[in-house]
């Protein structure tokens, strides 16, 4: 697989979220399921794997999704590319920033099996904590070998440049697909300018645009699409012009929906890596293959005609401090 850059580090141009290992997509696959799936996504070529402390089911075993992602990339951790995230709580970080970070790094380190993370993400900013505070950390943390880079996910232009004036950033991890652009604006051309990688998670607008979701499809235990809004069933049908549109580029190139997604964005710009996520084999594999997809400019021109004209209905939006995490 192609290559590309988040700051110092290179990875594999589609990475893997593993969060479905072990929540947020129903009922989680066994240990052994989950290590073989991420196993074929090594050998496939994709080094690039997405974890995090949060990561468990209902979301209370904390480690969880480290636990198995630490297992599958035993032998083979010079072949990967890890990042886990962390949230420091207001209460924790009150004397020292640095102290939560090595805190919870170092617990995240024993059950990943490894002695240092390549790419450790602030998973959201908490307005309690200064982030140039964090950033300061994250720079000692990389001096002491612990970690190769750092990130901030779901951020917006002001909270990565105040970041990245005190210890430069690596990646930002923000939501983005063909019906999430809203970080086209203002956060996609600072990271490109800035050499920062935008790692664009949920990059198939939670599965609808790979054509598979219908509004016949139910969602059950904890699947997080249960409340995205876009895939209610009155705006999955309001939504279905974006199907068309990608199921006529698709059927052209003779290629999946999900793959003409994850091209489009690749083509778009050098910095992204996308980030698809799932829990079945087969998917993931598919996802991956979108490395094998080109698009032409006349595609991809075809492409961005077709959604400038486009309405989303039910956008997703991230709440913090009271305020759309929006630029």
């Amino acid at each position: 697989m192609k290559t590309r850059n988040c700051g110092n580090l290179t990875v594999s141009e589609i990475g893997m979220g593993c969060m479905g290992f072990s929540h947020g997509y129903g009922q989680i696959p066994s240990e052994e399921y989950s290590i073989e799936a991420l196993r074929k996504a090594l050998d496939y070529g994709c080094d690039f794997l997405d974890t995090s402390e949060a990561y468990g089911p209902y979301m209370s075993e904390t480690g969880h999704n480290e636990k198995i992602v630490g297992k599958a990339i035993k032998g083979r951790r010079e072949d990967v590319v890890l990042a886990t995230k962390l949230f420091i709580g207001t209460g924790e970080a009150r004397r020292s920033a640095y102290d939560a970070l090595r805190k919870h790094l170092e617990a995240s380190l024993k059950r990943l099996q490894t002695d240092y993370v390549d790419l450790y993400y602030l998973h959201r900013i908490n307005p309690d904590v200064p982030v140039e505070r964090v950033a300061e950390g994250m720079g000692r943390l990389i001096d002491e070998g612990l970690i190769r880079g750092w990130g901030l996910s779901m951020v917006t232009v002001d909270f990565i440049d105040r970041a990245h004036k005190v210890t430069p950033v690596s990646a930002v991890q923000n939501i983005y697909s063909m019906m999430e652009r809203d970080y086209e604006k203002k956060v996609l051309p600072y990271c490109q300018a800035n050499n920062i990688g935008f790692v664009a998670f949920s990059p198939i607008a939670s599965g609808f645009l790979s054509g598979k979701v219908t509004a016949d499809t139910k969602f059950v235990g904890d699947d997080v699409r249960r409340w995205v809004p876009q895939l209610s069933q009155r705006n999955i049908a309001a939504n279905q012009p974006f199907i068309d549109l990608v199921s006529g580029v698709a059927e052209r190139k003779g290629c999946t929906n999900a793959q003409i997604s994850l091209a489009w964005m690749l083509h778009k710009y050098s910095c992204v890596v996308p980030l698809p996520g799932s829990k079945n084999q087969e998917r993931i594999l598919e996802n991956l293959r979108a490395s094998e997809v080109e698009l032409t400019d006349a595609e991809f021109r075809e492409l961005e005609n077709g959604l400038a004209d486009l309405k989303v209905y039910g956008r997703r939006k991230e709440v913090n401090m009271g305020s759309e995490y929006i630029d």
